[in-house]
């Protein structure tokens, strides 16, 4: 019955002219239930269509350009079709955004040659991961909801952590596929199953120590917010 939904579902989100970031964003709100809207995105120049680098809020020195809600806000967030059909509808380039906890996915993220030497040292150790999404600065691995509580426990047992490992949990967010990023397209460099239910997703505690580990190499300790 499942593979029958999903089958269902491929054929609903491909049908003929639908945008490429609705698609997506109603394959997360409906189809998985991550709650979604539609980042600020990056500003247009020079009357073509070329995408600038400058972030299309008013903040002519935001740190992460087009990668962060703006309007509406991060607590309109939702798994609504109707929402998510109109949002785009108005915006069909739209980055989307996830609103990280709660029932939604964490993720932790490094800069991508340390998310990268993540992912070689938790293949080696046979772990099995969920989604990872890759942009052109960062990767970010999903996990399952984790409490800041629990979060500050596993890091209170570390020696160090290093600044280039951010955490997205309750409260923050993440840009998903195929979202646009200064510097270039946000992909899967995991992929969910296609077809499949809500991705299946690792505890925290499973890929923390790999991670902590891979940030130390970070350079300049991968402190910069860029995405």
């Amino acid at each position: 019955m499942r593979e029958i939904l999903g089958r269902r579902r491929r054929l609903l989100f491909r049908r003929k002219g639908m945008p490429a970031p609705l698609e997506a964003a109603l394959t997360c709100a409906t189809a998985w239930q991550w709650p979604v809207l539609p980042g600020a995105g990056l500003k247009t120049s020079g009357g073509r269509g070329d995408r600038g680098r400058g972030c299309a809020c008013p903040d002519p020195e935001c740190a992460v350009p087009g990668a962060h809600p703006f309007d509406p806000g991060l607590l309109a967030a939702t798994t609504d079709e109707r929402m998510v059909r109109w949002w785009w509808a108005n915006r069909p380039t739209a980055p989307i955004v996830m609103a990280t906890g709660g029932t939604a996915p964490c993720a932790l993220s490094l800069p991508a040659a340390a998310g990268e030497r993540a992912l070689v040292a938790l293949d080696e150790m046979g772990m099995r991961l969920g989604p990872v999404v890759a942009t052109p600065t960062r990767w970010s691995l999903l996990v399952a909801p984790y409490t800041l509580e629990r979060l500050g426990e596993l890091l209170f047992a570390k020696d160090w952590v290093p600044s280039s490992l951010r955490f997205h949990g309750e409260g923050g967010y993440l840009l998903l596929p195929p979202s646009e990023a200064v510097g270039g397209q946000v992909r899967w460099e995991r992929a969910p199953l296609p077809g499949s239910a809500a991705p299946w997703l690792p505890d925290v505690e499973a890929v923390v120590d790999a991670l902590v580990e891979a940030g130390t190499s970070a350079p300049d300790g991968g402190s910069r917010l860029a995405y």
